[in-house]
């Protein structure tokens, strides 16, 4: 989700709209993969354990900082913190093409000094889980579920896992600075199935952007769109993921 050192083409939260689920999948996932043995074209039932979870991590599962912290930080409105930022900078810093150096050197359009460190220190501050998330990534994880973030974020994604230790839940496998691809690019999409070695029709996406969860589901993997932890445990249970409801 995380482009608002790109392009900026948010300047506020996303309304609430309507989920894209995969056509085919209204009914209950399978609980596990069917494999082949090499030597044997009997098939077998491994113990992975599906649909595999992908989650997007800023405004789905992380508060975002940027729309209350960062400007305030800088001493502007958001509006203005937009207007004067490098157009493609944090876009570069996202897919890994240019380091946090380069990034300090060309933050601004007009290349003016500010102090990285500072900012870095800001957004860590602002680092919080949305509310009920927590929870829900517990009771995904207590019911065996394979997670994965699948997220546009650079190298201070490690910020955030110093702070709220995300990884107790899910894995950091899919950000955009070790792909170089970001969403709604369907190659990361793909990029993403190819590693896991499943159908894109075995695992669903979650993310509060709903071009990149229609992007999901152009490539066969079912989406829904993030709006908050209560509607998302619901549309879970509806897609038939196990999640334990006394834990609530």
């Amino acid at each position: 989700m995380y482009v608002w050192m790109a392009q900026f083409v948010r300047a506020s939260p996303p309304p609430a709209t309507s989920l894209c689920f995969h056509p085919k999948l209204f009914s209950p996932f399978p609980r596990t993969r069917m494999a082949v043995n090499p030597t044997n074209t009997s098939p077998s039932f491994n113990s992975r354990k599906l649909p595999i979870l992908l989650f997007d991590i800023m405004d789905t599962i992380v508060r975002d900082p940027f729309y209350h912290d960062v400007p305030a930080f800088f001493g502007m409105s958001l509006k203005e913190l937009i207007e004067c930022k490098h157009p493609t900078a944090w876009l570069e810093f996202e897919n890994g093409v240019i380091d946090e150096d380069e990034l300090e050197g060309k933050f601004f359009k007009d290349r003016r000094p500010f102090d990285l460190q500072g900012l870095k220190n800001c957004m860590r501050r602002g680092y919080s889980y949305i509310d009920g998330v927590e929870q829900l990534l517990l009771d995904l994880k207590q019911n065996n579920y394979e997670m994965h973030a699948f997220t546009n974020y650079p190298i201070w994604y490690r910020i955030i896992e110093d702070k709220l230790n995300i990884s107790k839940y899910l894995s950091w496998t899919f950000c955009s600075c070790m792909y170089g691809k970001r969403k709604p690019d369907p190659d990361f999409y793909l990029a993403v199935v190819e590693h896991l070695k499943v159908d894109p029709a075995s695992c669903i996406f979650v993310d509060d952007r709903i071009k990149n969860v229609e992007a999901a589901v152009g490539v066969g993997i079912t989406g829904l769109q993030f709006k908050n932890s209560d509607l998302l445990r619901q549309d879970l249970l509806r897609l038939g993921v196990d999640i334990a409801i006394d834990a609530q």
